[in-house]
Formats: C-alpha cells, sequence, structure tokens
C-alpha cells in the first residue's frame, strides 16, 4: 500500500508503510546489488522509534561496508535470509557457473583441455546458461524445466550437446557433493527430445565448379594469387594454412608436414590466437603436394621466404595472417565479388579440393589421410555423391594438380 503521510520528518531510507494491520516503519538499503526494504516489528510510530529504525539502517550500512552482515542476525523471519544465506549462496547456479569456468581455466593451464576448448566453454556458459540459470538455485531445478528450455533451444543437435556440456558436469558434482539426489538431466529423454525440436545443420557442402576456380585465381591480385592456388590445390583447414610454416615444406619429397593449427582460445584471461598441434593423430601428417601447389609457393617465396617463418601473410600488413574473419573481410569476400562468383564461405576451398578429387576418381581412403580426417567415414558421409565406384586409381589428374594416390 501507499507510504502514509506523517507529522514526523523521516531519515533517508526510512518510510512508513500504511498496511491493512496498521502502519509500520520500513528501511532500505542495498545489499550485494539488491535494494531490500524490511519492515520493522509493529509498534507505536513515534520520534523515538523513528530515530531507532535510522539507527538499525545506519548500522546494517556500516556492516554491510565492513563485510560483517547477516541477514538472518537483523531479519530472521525474511524472505530474503534464504537468498542471502552464504551456504545458500554456495548452491546459487551463478556461482556453480562462476566455479566451473575457474575449473576450465585451471584445466587449460595443465594442458587436459585446449584454450579453445576453455573459451567455447565460456561462451557457452556466458551467453546461454548463465543469462537463463544463474539465477535459479542448483537444488530447484527440475527436469520439466530443463525439458522445455532444451526443446527451446532451436539449435542443432551437436550445438545442443555442447551447451549441456557445462551443466551435466555441474550437475554431476553437485551429485556427488550430495547437494542433489540426482542429475535432472539423466531424467530427460535427450535423443528424443533433439530428434524432435533441434534444427537441421544450415552448412551445406558447396564445392566451386571449374569455372568458377579458374575466375577465383584469374581476379586475384597478383599477391593474393599463391594463396588461394595453393588453398585450392591441397585443401587444408583454414587454421592449417595459416599456421603452415616454411620449414614443413619438403621440396625434395614434394610435401609438406602439417602438425600445427591456429585457433582462438583463452590466454591470462584474454581471447588470443593459440598455436596447438592438431586435435587428432590423424591431423599430424604429410601431405602430397601437386605441381599446382609447388608453383604456389615458388610464387610466394619472395613474400615471406626470407623471414622464415608462415608462408602465408597479409599482403596489405606483410604479417601473417591471425584469424579467418580477417581473411573474408580483406581477402575473400572482395575476392568472390571481382571474380563474379556467387559467395560462399572460403571453407569451401577445402570441400571443392575433396570433391574434385573424388570425381575424378580418387581412393577415399588415401584421401582421408591427405586431409587429416581419423577415418574414411567423414569422406564418404560428405562427399558421397562425388565418389566413384572405381576409385582405385594409380594417377588422378585434374585440371589444377596432378597427385600420385596409392592404392588400399
Amino acid at each position: 500500500m501507499a507510504t502514509a503521510k506523517h507529522k514526523y520528518k523521516l531519515p533517508k531510507g526510512v518510510t512508513i508503510r500504511s498496511l491493512v494491520t496498521g502502519e509500520r516503519l520500513q528501511i532500505a538499503f542495498t545489499y550485494n546489488g539488491v535494494q531490500c526494504r524490511e519492515l520493522l516489528p509493529e509498534q507505536n510510530i513515534t520520534k523515538a522509534y523513528i530515530d531507532y529504525a535510522n539507527g538499525i539502517r545506519l548500522e546494517i550500512n556500516r556492516k554491510i561496508t565492513d563485510g560483517t552482515f547477516t541477514y538472518e542476525d537483523f531479519f530472521p523471519e525474511s524472505a530474503r535470509v534464504e537468498e542471502f544465506s552464504p551456504e545458500r549462496k554456495k548452491y546459487l547456479m551463478a556461482t556453480l557457473f562462476e566455479k566451473q569456468l575457474s575449473h576450465y581455466g585451471q584445466q587449460a593451464l595443465n594442458g587436459t583441455i585446449s584454450p579453445s576448448t576453455h573459451l567455447g566453454y565460456k561462451k557457452i556458459i556466458d551467453g546461454r546458461l548463465a543469462p537463463k540459470w544463474g539465477g535459479h538455485f542448483i537444488t530447484e531445478i527440475t527436469p520439466s524445466e530443463l525439458r522445455q528450455w532444451i526443446a527451446g533451444l532451436s539449435v542443432t543437435a551437436k550445438t545442443a550437446r555442447n551447451i549441456l556440456s557445462p551443466l551435466r558436469s555441474i550437475f554431476d558434482d553437485a551429485v556427488n557433493d550430495e547437494i542433489i539426489d540426482f542429475n535432472p538431466l539423466d531424467r530427460i529423454a535427450l535423443s528424443k527430445i533433439l530428434r524432435q525440436t533441434s534444427k537441421k545443420s544450415e552448412y551445406e557442402v558447396d564445392p566451386f565448379d571449374i569455372n568458377e576456380t579458374e575466375a577465383l585465381i584469374k581476379h586475384a591480385r597478383l599477391d593474393e594469387r599463391p594463396f588461394i592456388q595453393f588453398w585450392l590445390a591441397t585443401g587444408l583447414r583454414t587454421g592449417e594454412m595459416l599456421a603452415l610454416p616454411w620449414r614443413n615444406i619438403d621440396w625434395i619429397n614434394k610435401s609438406m608436414r602439417i602438425d600445427t593449427n591456429i585457433v582462438t582460445g583463452i590466454v591470462d584471461g584474454k581471447t588470443a590466437q593459440v598455436e596447438k598441434a592438431p586435435k587428432t593423430a590423424a591431423g599430424i601428417r604429410d601431405v602430397m603436394l601437386s605441381e599446382s601447389a609447388l608453383q604456389a609457393l615458388r610464387n610466394q617465396k619472395p613474400a615471406s621466404f626470407l623471414a622464415d617463418d608462415r608462408v602465408w601473410i597479409n599482403p596489405r600488413t606483410g604479417e601473417p595472417w591471425t584469424t579467418e574473419s580477417q581473411i573474408r573481410k580483406t581477402l575473400w569476400a572482395p575476392l568472390c565479388k571481382r571474380a563474379g562468383v556467387r559467395y560462399r564461405n572460403a571453407y569451401q576451398m577445402r570441400h571443392t579440393f575433396a570433391s574434385t578429387l573424388l570425381t575424378n576418381g580418387a581412393n577415399p581412403f588415401w584421401l582421408a589421410s591427405q586431409m587429416g580426417h581419423e577415418d574414411v567415414e567423414m569422406v564418404f558421409r560428405v562427399y558421397g555423391k562425388w565418389i566413384d565406384s572405381n576409385y582405385q586409381k594409380t594417377i588422378v589428374q585434374t585440371d589444377r594438380c596432378e597427385i600420385g594416390v596409392k592404392s588400399v
């Protein structure tokens, strides 16, 4: 009800409330960033009682400043006691998310997860989990609430599972610590929900045809052309292209060693580009170089060979490329426009490499090893429509490359 008018002058933060049961003094203060208002015991409102209320408020603010305020000591019957209880706060999801992020940070320092994985978890917690569940207590989250939330995520099944990974870890730890009796995610038919509600991946393998590749190479600036030609002729992942050093080029055996990758991760608490080994053992490999790829390297030599570091540099700065977005904005998007090629992301050059070789009869097992896949399943699943039934050939020739292919 509205604040009552009164003959006494009220100090800051002290008001009189008119309730059904009569007038009550109320004090206001801020605790842990929350604006709190508490009624004092029912009593005749006198100047002395108002002075008492002001004194209580000043004492509370003093203890808050000193860090010694305990809500229960002043307002044992308040609904906020549970909210601000130090013991209770341990079970607040916002607190548990902070603890989980700290755990991931320690894992990154120990080398058990990569800086890029750490960054991925941070984005999930900060962007997805904390906004939704940060204000909940872990003891109050139910399977039905989680089920409804998961059904409304509107992401692919893979993304949904990635989002749930930190949440599942927090619930598992809470079960082990006997904070909750069971992991609520264990009582959800996750596969069924995702099958019914998840989005299909919008990413499409959409390689460039021969006319498009010729146009891209033709319209590339002279200082851009080796980069484009080499990527089309090798099918490397973006991070592998960025990280490739000159020392890994074997001119005699016409091959290159792929053993590093550049990813975005967290270093010393900040987002940074990180050089790391490939995620799987299959990612570390020797890739055969076609004459087209070797010619691109020869043309690139004057620009970066003497620096004895990265092969591919940003021709506008003379410094190594650092991110995919940098390539997209300054080289790739303008090039597609100049060439009149329908825009697809630069990663389609990797798909172009694979689909072209398979169309021309390359052995899928050999191609899987060249592309850094652990087995051939990925090649058949992604590029199946380009695979000819007769794929065991000794020599594969295309308009861009001539590659010796070993039969399996």
